[in-house]
């Protein structure tokens, strides 16, 4: 939102010429910095309006316009036009904010796919673990008990299957699974609990 500058008797330098109105500024005169202010805050907005798409950043640029040619008016040396002077600032100044977005939004999205690739390599390692572990109870089964889930979850045999191929009743390989399930469901939960 435009500011404006009050408290200054702005009447007389409304005839000002913009060369007047800078040789004044450059003598320190503050209602020759609100005339130039009033004369082209609007004109400057919209070119920055424009160019950027919050209309935040937009009145960011034209401020600092203002208070860079405030800070510098001392030394000013203005050879062309004020106006042609203002736009080329304005230019610039919409440029840097420009640059400065893309550089966010690049630092962003590389965070972003950091945090990604983080996230992925944290699921592999936690998986492996988890396979890890899983081989461990596995392993740990009693002999023939280990045979049977080897033989029914990793080569895919029928219960059916199993009991002729180990000489053993349906019944057997089925207490035989349901134990190491068991073992291995157990083993796991206390695992994952670990792990969260």
């Amino acid at each position: 939102m435009k500011t404006t500058i009050t408290g200054i008797d702005m009447t007389p330098y409304k005839t000002f010429s913009d060369i007047a109105l800078v040789a004044a500024l450059r003598q320190d005169d503050k209602s020759a910095f609100a005339e130039i202010y009033e004369r082209y805050w609007d004109k400057l907005f919209s070119v920055a309006a424009h160019k950027l798409e919050l209309l935040e950043d937009a009145e960011e640029v034209v401020q600092n316009i203002f208070i860079s040619l405030w800070n510098r008016r001392l030394s000013l040396n203005i050879t062309g036009s004020l106006s042609s002077y203002l736009a080329v600032s304005a230019k610039y100044r919409v440029i840097k904010m420009l640059e400065k977005q893309l550089n966010q939004k690049k630092y962003a999205d590389s965070l972003g796919k950091e945090r990604l690739l983080d996230d992925s390599t944290q699921e592999w390692l936690e998986f492996m673990e988890l396979k890890g572990q899983l081989e461990q109870l596995i392993t740990g089964l009693p002999e023939k008990c280990q045979l049977v889930y080897r033989l029914s979850r990793e080569q895919g045999f029928s219960q059916k299957e199993i009991a002729s191929q180990l000489g053993i009743s349906e019944k057997t390989v089925e207490a035989h699974l349901g134990k190491a399930i068991k073992t291995i469901r157990t083993g796991l939960n206390v695992f994952v609990a670990l792990l969260l």
